[in-house]
């Protein structure tokens, strides 16, 4: 066999465009099935199962499986894409003020406007795993991948950025203060979520006033 053979044999660029080809394909599908799961947690709720999601996309129940394994994948891969959304508004609504107050007043209206868009789609994206252990902490901790990552970012946003306000001078567990925070923030957004709409329940805007004056200056401060 010729030199020539031989390379044509290692690197034929015939198959290699056709798997290149294959690849995009596959990732076009990916993104396209995540859209469609994306709209259909929105329309049928947090609990819709893969069946009902199918139907929804319009296609078949295996075709999701053979992309993300199970529920818990498509739920991993949809929360990384929904995940990317709230981490860029929330962090740039937080980067764009310049006082440590109204950086805090930003980011909780933020998260509050983005989790109200569609409350379906996330409860469904932060929902603790079937098979998680027993006795997680409050607020989350045990949900994974990018929520987890988004949470981090937040914690380490919130660090360097408010704990220089007045009200947290002298504290002797202020590392400990944005971890709290957001944790409030989520536990009291979540709850506001479910509530159904009556006169009592307070707007987006209210909320976001009260949890932001709650964090900085106390309970007590509140009228």
């Amino acid at each position: 066999m010729s030199n020539v053979n031989k390379i044509t044999e290692v690197f034929d660029p015939a198959a290699d465009g056709r798997a290149s080809r294959w690849e995009a394909h596959r990732t076009a599908r990916h993104e396209e099935l995540l859209r469609l799961a994306r709209k259909a947690v929105h329309q049928l709720g947090p609990q819709v199962s893969i069946q009902e999601i199918a139907n929804h996309a319009k296609t078949s129940k295996p075709v999701y499986y053979r992309y993300f394994g199970d529920k818990e994948g498509l739920r991993q891969a949809l929360g990384a894409m929904v995940i990317t959304d709230f981490r860029q508004r929330v962090i740039a609504a937080g980067l764009a003020k310049q006082d440590e107050a109204s950086a805090l007043h930003a980011m909780v209206t933020a998260y509050l406007e983005l989790a109200a868009n569609s409350p379906n789609l996330y409860f469904f994206v932060t929902a603790v795993p079937r098979d998680a252990t027993a006795g997680a902490p409050a607020g989350g901790d045990d949900a994974s991948g990018a929520l987890n990552d988004f949470f981090e970012e937040i914690t380490s946003l919130i660090a360097q950025r408010l704990t220089s306000l007045p009200a947290a001078a002298g504290a002797t567990a202020i590392s400990l203060w944005p971890r709290a925070a957001l944790g409030m923030v989520r536990a009291a957004g979540e709850q506001w979520l479910r509530q159904p709409g009556s006169p009592d329940k307070p707007s987006l805007a209210a909320l976001a006033d009260e949890l932001t004056s709650w964090l900085i200056y106390g309970i007590a401060a509140t009228r």
